[in-house]
């Protein structure tokens, strides 16, 4: 068993959270150092890939169901998200608002962007 306490200070607010995780391995497999790094890279790609799908695509509150389009919409996100990451803005949201207000500088992106096929 393995217990991560988290404190965070957002605007002079303190919290703190205590999660717990079950592993099967032992020592020799992994020391806590190892389970740490991993525990580390889980929280990383949560709060870089899905934070900004979430919250920049509000993609949580999509209530696309039928077929496949669920799927679709989400590798067009997908797209959007590593378009949007050679962008020159202070971030994925700055970025969006960008082309919202001059949608001709998306159209240049799009056609800048080589495919590989």
């Amino acid at each position: 068993m393995i217990r991560v306490e988290r404190v965070r200070r957002i605007k002079g607010v303190e919290t703190r959270e205590i999660e717990y995780y079950l592993t099967s391995l032992s020592l020799k497999q992994a020391t806590a150092f190892d389970l740490l790094k991993w525990i580390r890279a889980h929280w990383a790609i949560e709060n870089q890939l899905h934070h900004v799908r979430d919250v920049t695509f509000d993609e949580d509150h999509c209530r696309v169901r039928k077929g496949n389009s669920s799927q679709v919409l989400a590798a067009l996100r997908n797209v959007a998200v590593h378009l949007l990451s050679g962008v020159d803005a202070l971030s994925t949201r700055a970025a969006t608002h960008r082309f919202q207000v001059c949608p001709e500088e998306a159209i240049e992106l799009l056609k800048s962007t080589q495919l590989e096929l």
